[in-house]
């Protein structure tokens, strides 16, 4: 380690820039869901917890909107092919 350390070129901020189309907020979590979600990515052998919350998320919003008829059509493919395997 040096001794000392020159930050005159230093930023305040963010470490990483927040992407196009993304907001950052700090919301509380139950411990129960967040640990959840670290072990989905944990057994999927990596990513970020965060990018699977925000896919949940999204997809609720898709079948929430989606007519019972397709979300039963979805459902029997779904089971159909598991069943196949």
């Amino acid at each position: 380690m040096e001794a000392e350390y020159d930050f005159s070129q230093g930023k305040r901020g963010a470490v990483e820039s927040v992407g196009a189309g993304k907001t950052r907020i700090t919301i509380r979590i139950d411990d129960e869901i967040l640990a959840w979600f670290k072990e989905q990515v944990h057994l999927a052998g990596g990513g970020n917890y965060q990018t699977l919350m925000n896919e949940a998320l999204k997809a609720h919003i898709q079948y929430q909107h989606e007519p019972l008829e397709a979300t039963l059509r979805r459902v029997l493919r779904e089971e159909l092919d598991r069943v196949e395997k």
